[in-house]
């Protein structure tokens, strides 16, 4: 059964946060680091102590997790960033809160003695005679240290306690991953080998000048050791404990939101009765009124989390191929429900959410074409623009006329005309999209306008069915991605305050194009008034665009591949990188990576020296076998990653690639391709985190290049978007997850029904005596169809649960049967 761990945190803001510069202020950002990894970094604050962040993240953990760290920063021009104080939750501590952690929390200082990580490879061993009696410890190795010496390595030795007794390995100079293969030997009295004390191992920084750094320590009760006389294995190197609580907040305040989901997956046979309902529910439906799974399902979602259930029915149907068919089930039953045009998808249905969720998960290449160069045009220009006339601010107004001085007149005209050369651009780019909007997207809202159209007939209705596209279109789609770039990953950054400004003009006028400008004029925004010629202006085109758009074959949906989120030719990511030149002489290793472009589709990883060259360099998707970080020491430069090819002969090549903005894209590019290459069969256990240079690992320091890698390998760590790959089993296992929390609702609601519409048959053939036994000539109603989908819906939910338990026993007897017999 294997198991699936995902995190949900959101760094939203931060309160009362200390000044570090000389003007009184700070510059703040925030680095999170799961288990002292670095998975991102928010966006700098200038000049605020009461900093806002709003920025948010999804880890996928498959191996698990044992602490979250945020560190609060503050960012200095010249020399090293500062720090501020820091919040580390257990992952205990994070899984204790079923509906997750939703609170301010103090930040506390930072103690170098609890900034420890790695693990250590131990043997020890209890040995008894009628000599003597000793304790014997091989220290083997240890991995992923932390660096405590300015050269970003450490000294490191071991040290084994037990009660007055220790003993010291050799010290290994300049690594991180030493090998020291050293046996340590304490003699032990008689009357020591009782169950009391505990056996320590401590790793330690050596420092010629000052005191030692410690780097962490292993406890292991003796006791222990009687149990099991001979214990090896890596072992978690842990912090000395003295955890300081900042007293009353005096570093601040960081407010977080984060929510930890454990899984724990079962083989696929077992879903599979709750997919042929699920499939069953739009293949097959006795009528779009009755009741079924999917109807059952959503009356058990909560508000919270029917986003995240709308997200994974999308990709359970694009498994299957269903997609078409099942958002046409949800959007008839939400149509035929619907009286009042005006508040047709209004609400957050399952139905809304499902189709929004379907938009980002198929369109979001599409909506990157059309939006991104004029985003970028916004955020290069970052005009100061202001239609509201009690914000405007002259004294934020960059000179726009020969005039020393500009008036609230001019701040306004020269804010139309540009608002309306963005507007006229944004309107431009997508009504010019239709050949590029996913063929898939476009047979969704042909249907859509289809049952719109066939719900309301009426002349003064006519303009609905564009209404009901549109309104998913421009007010759920775009109008989001033009208000919030970085959350649609068209910027690596959130906007300024004048940039932010001007995209929420411009969402907010996209917003009135979506309703074709039918609520011009009645709103408080009076000030908008400028832009309505435009608005109305551009109604015909996008009707004319809706038209074009939803002008396509039914049927050119089926052949298309529907297994993925998106094709194999279709780029998911690309832009430019730094690609280490590996071959020729080397003067200095930071001249020795190349400017190149990148592109990334499911099938290759290729790069040329710009966009538009004609020659490309290509590496297949299906040879790659790793793709990790690279220390910074290798190259003494920042966010350097690896991708590790095997060739037919099984030759390992590593090409490493710098990503040269900030830890972000490394993660994103981490993140892009382990998820193409993640069912890949030959992906490598360990790596060397440093680089093969004078004849040995500037990691590990062994010699051989073929020598196996010092760290393990993080190839299914990713970052949850739009383009996680599809995986029945964690979706469906979700969705029972939902199920089973509202079986009771569901027991109560639907079983009692039938058990009542039972009870009246029965007393109907009490009355009636010529009614046959086959019920030939019975006259009372059958049982619905819906209350025989409950009890089917209700058995698959009792037999999952009980696959679970059998399989939790198994692994529990499994671990059990490993301590008895290690």
């Amino acid at each position: 059964m294997a198991k699936n761990t995902s995190l949900y945190f959101r760094i939203v803001e931060g309160r009362s946060l200390p000044a570090k510069d000389v003007s009184g202020t700070s510059d703040p950002y925030c680095i999170v680091k799961v288990d002292n990894e670095v998975v991102a970094r928010t966006a700098t604050v200038w000049k605020n102590l009461n900093p806002f962040w709003g920025e948010e993240y999804t880890l996928h953990l498959p191996m698990g997790f044992h602490s979250l760290s945020f560190l609060v920063m503050d960012e200095d021009t010249i020399g090293h960033d500062d720090v501020i104080g820091k919040i580390t939750l257990s992952k205990e501590a994070i899984g204790s809160q079923v509906k997750g952690l939703d609170s301010w929390m103090n930040l506390t200082r930072v103690d170098p003695d609890e900034e420890v990580q790695g693990e250590i490879h131990l043997s020890l061993e209890l040995l008894k005679d009628t000599k003597k009696n000793s304790l014997r410890c091989q220290v083997i190795e240890a991995r992923d240290l932390a660096p405590r010496d300015i050269s970003g390595t450490s000294d490191p030795f071991g040290r084994v306690i037990f009660n007055n007794h220790s003993a010291e390995t050799s010290i290994i100079k300049k690594t991180r991953f030493p090998h020291w293969r050293e046996t340590l030997e304490l003699e032990l009295d008689a009357e020591e080998l009782s169950d009391e004390g505990t056996v320590i191992v401590e790793v330690w920084d050596w420092d010629m000048v000052g005191k030692n750094d410690f780097l962490g320590k292993v406890e292991i009760p003796f006791a222990c050791m009687h149990k099991t006389p001979l214990l090896e294995g890596w072992f978690r190197l842990l912090p000395l404990g003295n955890n300081e609580a900042d007293a009353g907040g005096k570093l601040g305040a960081l407010r977080l939101k984060i929510r930890l989901v454990e899984d724990r997956i079962l083989p696929s046979m077992y879903y599979q009765p709750l997919i042929e309902l699920l499939v069953e529910s739009v293949i097959s439906p006795a009528e779009v009124e009755d009741s079924s799974s999917l109807t059952m399902l959503e009356e058990v979602t909560t508000v919270e989390s029917r986003q995240d259930v709308a997200m994974t029915l999308v990709k359970i149907y694009l498994g299957q191929g269903l997609v078409v068919p099942f958002l046409d089930y949800l959007n008839t039953r939400e149509v035929n429900h619907t009286t009042d045009p005006n508040t047709l998808f209004r609400s957050n249905s399952l139905a809304s959410k499902a189709m929004e969720q379907f938009m980002k998960a198929v369109g979001m290449l599409y909506l990157h074409e059309v939006l991104k160069p004029i985003i970028n045009r916004i955020f290069d220009e970052r005009k100061y623009i202001e239609l509201d006339p009690c914000k405007i601010d002259l004294n934020r107004t960059r000179r726009i006329s020969f005039k020393s001085g500009v008036s609230e007149a001019e701040v306004r005209d020269y804010s139309v005309e540009m608002l309306q050369s963005y507007l006229t651009s944004i309107i431009e780019s997508i009504v010019n999209s239709v050949d590029h909007c996913p063929s898939v997207m476009r047979v969704a809202f042909k249907q859509l306008h289809k049952r719109v159209e066939e719900q309301f007939t009426e002349p003064e209705n006519e303009d609905v069915k564009y209404l009901a596209i549109s309104g998913f279109f421009f007010l759920r789609f775009f109008a989001p991605a033009i208000l919030t770039p970085k959350l649609f990953q068209l910027r690596d950054q959130h906007a300024d305050t004048r940039t932010s400004r001007t995209l929420l003009l411009l969402a907010k006028a996209l917003q009135s194009v979506g309703n074709l400008g039918l609520q011009l004029g009645h709103g408080k925004e009076q000030w908008m008034a400028p832009l309505h010629p435009i608005i109305l202006h551009s109604v015909a085109s996008v009707k004319d665009f809706l038209d074009k758009l939803i002008d396509i074959d039914h049927d050119i949906v089926s052949a298309v591949p529907q297994g993925a989120v998106f094709m194999p030719s279709v780029t998911v990511k690309e832009g430019y990188l730094h690609k280490h030149k590996a071959e020729g002489p080397q003067l200095l290793s930071r001249f020795a990576f190349k400017k190149r472009y990148f592109w990334l589709t499911s099938e290759t990883l290729s790069y040329a020296k710009t966009s538009d060259w004609q020659v490309r360099s290509s590496i297949p998707i299906q040879r790659v076998c790793a793709v990790e970080r690279v220390d910074e020491n290798a190259f003494q430069q920042q966010n350097v990653m690896q991708v590790i090819t095997q060739d037919n002969d099984g030759k390992l090549n590593t090409m490493y690639i710098q990503c040269k903005q900030n830890v972000n894209e490394l993660n994103q590019w981490l993140s892009a391709i382990r998820k193409a290459s993640i069912y890949n069969e030959r992906m490598l256990p360990s790596f060397h985190l440093g680089i093969h240079r004078s004849g040995k690992w500037t990691c590990c320091l062994q010699a051989g290049r073929a020598v196996t890698g010092c760290s393990r390998t993080h190839s299914a760590v990713t970052l949850g978007d739009w383009s996680d790959p599809l995986d029945p089993d964690v979706e469906t296992q979700m969705i029972y997850k939902q199920l089973l929390q509202g079986r009771d609702k569901l027991r109560k609601k639907y079983l009692e029904m039938e058990d009542a519409d039972q009870t009246s048959t029965n007393k109907e053939k009490r009355i009636n005596p010529d009614i046959q036994p086959d019920g030939a000539e019975c006259n009372t109603q059958p049982i619905k169809p819906s209350t025989s989908v409950a009890a089917r819906l209700l058995v698959v939910i009792e037999d999952l649960e009980q696959a679970h338990a059998t399989f939790q026993l198994r692994e529990k007897e499994d671990a059990t049967r490993v301590i008895l017999n290690p």
